[in-house]
């Protein structure tokens, strides 16, 4: 039940530097989209394909977000659990249109899926915070489970063990059946593929899925300049993100999320919202420069939230009397690519941003 007292608005954004899309830019994503559709010929059908009869909700530009102040435990490092189950109810429910939450889900999950969830826990290892949290986590999964897919049918991945500990996720507060990995830059099953012209692998924790549901954090990325939705997939999942971080990692980021093996199976975008790191990402070794937002946000569009949330951080900057990403040296212009390559939406008049209030 949606409760009472709520506050709405809706958003029309302002372009600002982000979307300035340049030449240069717009040359080199030709160039190396050219080069990709020319040895897509060549490769192996990497695509997943949901249950026959089903179409998973999609929404281009679509994003929502719900907020509710004082959302911290009194450490002020992680979310309350009914708060962040609260916010991702009226977030899905928001988004969907529809009256219940576990009928929200099945939007975009059917439950003959095989369905991973791809977590962030990069700076959530050795104390440190900005991770994905628990509290949100585990609520999705267990509406995964209400809407009857197997327990054995979901699992949890990151990166290295210690990200997963980020997390606070592990097999033993998981419902039973329901397992977590980390793939260690491995664990696969697919053949090589070209990306930019580098061979790479993605793991079987992604490939191996028919549906992902991506949860990731709002941060500054000393490479990139923003990172999220998109960059938790890509060098999330594959052998070797180490070789595509050249050029601040555009457009390498936008040509690995445009692979089948990702862009096929990724079904709901969530952004833990709770705390947002607007300097000295990716990892949370300034706390100084982490700050509440107490939000979770609901997209199917990974480019929009990019868009908006790199948009976010640079408002964010300029209050603290920071340089913006692009005058840093640090223009996420991988996001603009993105929407070049036909992934999302990146121009934020276009972005249908709905914020609630509770």
């Amino acid at each position: 039940m949606i409760a009472r007292g709520v506050m709405e608005r809706s958003s029309s954004l302002s372009r600002r530097g982000l979307l300035g899309t340049t030449l240069s830019v717009a040359a080199l994503s030709s160039s190396a989209a050219a080069q990709e559709k020319k040895s897509e010929q060549s490769r192996p059908a990497l695509a997943a394909s949901p249950p026959e009869g089903f179409t998973p909700y999609s929404a281009p530009g679509k994003i929502i977000k719900v907020s509710k102040g004082d959302s911290l435990q009194d450490n002020k490092l992680w979310p309350k659990p009914e708060v962040a189950k609260l916010l991702l109810d009226r977030a899905m429910i928001e988004f969907t249109g529809e009256a219940d939450v576990t009928k929200a889900f099945g939007k975009f999950i059917h439950k003959e899926d095989r369905v991973a969830i791809k977590l962030n826990g990069i700076a959530g290892q050795k104390g440190q915070t900005m991770a994905t949290n628990k509290e949100l986590i585990l609520p999705v999964v267990d509406y995964l489970l209400a809407l009857g897919v197997p327990a054995t049918n979901i699992w949890i991945y990151e990166q290295y063990p210690t990200f997963l500990a980020g997390t606070r996720v592990n097999d033993k507060v998981l419902p039973a059946g329901v397992k977590s990995y980390t793939h260690n830059n491995g664990t696969t099953t697919m053949d090589e593929i070209k990306v930019e012209g580098i061979g790479t692998k993605f793991t079987r924790y992604l490939t191996e899925a028919t549906a992902v549901i991506n949860i990731s954090t709002i941060k500054d990325h000393s490479i990139c300049g923003y990172t999220g939705m998109m960059k938790n997939m890509t060098h999330g999942s594959c052998i070797n993100p180490h070789d595509f971080h050249a050029h601040n990692a555009s457009p390498q980021i936008a040509h690995l999320y445009a692979q089948d093996v990702i862009k096929s199976r990724v079904r709901l975008n969530i952004s833990d919202g709770f705390k947002v790191m607007y300097e000295g990402g990716p990892l949370d070794r300034r706390p100084d420069c982490r700050i509440p937002h107490d939000a979770v946000y609901v997209s199917t569009d990974p480019v929009a939230m990019d868009a908006y949330h790199a948009h976010l951080i640079d408002k964010i900057r300029v209050e603290k009397k920071l340089k913006t990403l692009k005058d840093a040296k640090r223009d996420p212009s991988y996001i603009r690519v993105a929407a070049q390559l036909g992934l999302g939406i990146a121009d934020l008049n276009a972005i249908r941003l709905r914020e609630i209030s509770l």
